[in-house]
């Protein structure tokens, strides 16, 4: 094995690790108990609070600890209009940690192996080509996990900036979550409690959901589709 393969695969395989035992952590511990902590101890840090915030949703992205009672917590300590601001920011940023995670220590291991396979490679530049629409389709649809595409989407031809703008998609959706966060009257309580919210707010975000999720679909499929008959026809 080559020195440059060895790189390589060590790189890989620190990024399996990594993945594995954050996976392990936050199963094993009592991450919504240490997460509705912090956001108690965020409250009482006053205006310092959001810098706190950022950084503890940055890490929970990261190590995918799942972001939902920070952002529910995200409305309950600041409202609907700043909570969505920050959680926004706040996700933005540690989902683009994720994805230059992902690039840098595998994206050169997975272009190896499809070179191998130019079939899947003529794929992976047109996901790439289209990577706005994807990423964006993808972040309105909540069926696709967030903290594993942020990963997934770092091995792949996507640009930071098609990444960074199409994750504008988190809006509906996160204004959704902070809104019924602000429902909320005990941050002891984020994540387990489910306040009314209003119905209509919940059909839509699911019909936005739904949709986005046939069209991210046929999205890709079209692009496979294209992709191989172009790689055919070469």
């Amino acid at each position: 094995m080559g020195k440059h393969r060895l790189s390589l695969f060590i790189r890989f395989t620190i990024l399996v690790i990594f993945v594995a035992m954050a996976i392990i952590v936050a199963k094993t511990l009592n991450i919504q108990g240490l997460l509705q902590q912090s956001l108690i101890w965020i409250r009482s840090l006053g205006s310092f609070g959001v810098i706190a915030f950022i950084v503890i949703y940055n890490l929970a992205t990261i190590l995918f600890i799942p972001g939902s009672v920070l952002t529910l917590g995200g409305g309950a300590i600041f409202g609907v209009f700043r909570g969505s601001i920050y959680v926004l920011i706040a996700a933005t940023i540690g989902a683009t940690f994720a994805f230059l995670i992902g690039r840098y220590l595998s994206r050169d291991r997975i272009a190896g192996i499809l070179e191998k396979y130019p079939k899947f490679q003529a794929v992976d530049r047109a996901v790439g080509s289209e990577g706005l629409k994807i990423v964006f389709l993808t972040r309105l649809s909540p069926l696709f996990p967030f903290n594993l595409l942020n990963y997934a989407f770092g091995i792949t031809q996507v640009s930071i900036k098609d990444y960074i703008l199409g994750s504008m998609g988190m809006i509906p959706g996160t204004v959704m979550y902070v809104y019924i966060g602000s429902l909320t009257s005990d941050l002891a309580m984020v994540g387990m409690e489910s306040p009314q919210t209003n119905p209509i707010l919940q059909w839509s975000l699911r019909i936005i959901g739904f949709a986005a999720t046939v069209a991210v679909s046929l999205s890709v499929t079209r692009i496979a589709r294209k992709a191989l008959e172009d790689d055919l026809n070469s």
